[in-house]
């Protein structure tokens, strides 16, 4: 063999070489990125799991103060009622908007027959989720504080009907002023406090005052004092049989 063939031997073995490298260096970059994609997957999914039982923990040992007694909370209906329901409640928990939507026309019905008083009374417990939850609830006490229950009733049923996934994408403050001039605000008055969080205290004081009571999940439904569970619909045949 001539001298140029064994070197042009030798350089397609170099090149074979350096390709079967490449090669084992792509498949090594391949499996270090499956096993990373797994490892983060994993992390998702029990970092879910851990929130979704904090959101739906069902504690039964909660002492509430009586509706309509609370500074973080706004009430529907006569003060004498009966019977008397209080909503511990996230604006970003799913649960909270899945009795949100049930709820609400029978709640009301109730409320304008004179036969309950219901209060809610929304707190922060999904900011490691996102701070939309007490960037929320700051907007809420705003309207609470400068429009009047009227106009925070309102903008609480806007919040839920606008509510975002846990998976965003999250309103910006801008949007939460949006929806509560849409509410009744005067936007001249609840502007800086939505925009700037100025309500921040008062986030945390309602977050504490639920925590201190007890709450450990959301939604949490007192009746009379007394913690109902289940579903939506079974949470307001409760409220029915109190009433009855």
């Amino acid at each position: 063999m001539s001298k140029n063939s064994r070197a042009r031997a030798e350089d397609r073995a170099a090149r074979a070489q350096a390709a079967r490298e490449a090669q084992k260096a792509a498949e090594r970059r391949r499996t270090i990125r499956s096993v990373t994609l797994v490892v983060v997957a994993m992390v998702l999914i029990v970092g879910a799991a851990f929130l979704f039982v904090r959101a739906t923990d069902g504690s039964t040992d909660v002492t509430a103060t009586p509706a309509g007694s609370s500074e973080f909370g706004v009430t529907m209906g006569d003060p004498d009622a009966p019977v008397d329901v209080i909503v511990y409640e996230d604006f970003l928990c799913p649960f909270c908007g899945d009795l949100e939507s049930a709820s609400r026309e029978p709640f009301q019905e109730l409320a304008a027959d004179g036969e309950v008083l219901v209060e809610y009374r929304p707190f922060n417990l999904l900011e490691r989720i996102s701070d939309y939850s007490p960037r929320a609830v700051n907007a809420f006490a705003v309207v609470l504080t400068e429009s009047g229950p009227e106009v925070a009733k309102a903008f609480h049923d806007l919040l839920f009907e606008n509510q975002p996934s846990e998976s965003g994408p999250f309103p910006d403050n801008q949007a939460l002023l949006d929806l509560a001039v849409e509410a009744g605000a005067e936007e001249s008055e609840v502007s800086e406090g939505i925009l700037e969080q100025t309500m921040r205290d008062w986030v945390d004081a309602a977050t504490q005052a639920a925590q201190e009571a007890g709450v450990q999940g959301t939604p949490t439904v007192l009746v009379d004092g007394q913690v109902v569970q289940g579903s939506p619909e079974e949470i307001i045949q409760a409220v029915r049989d109190a009433v009855a």
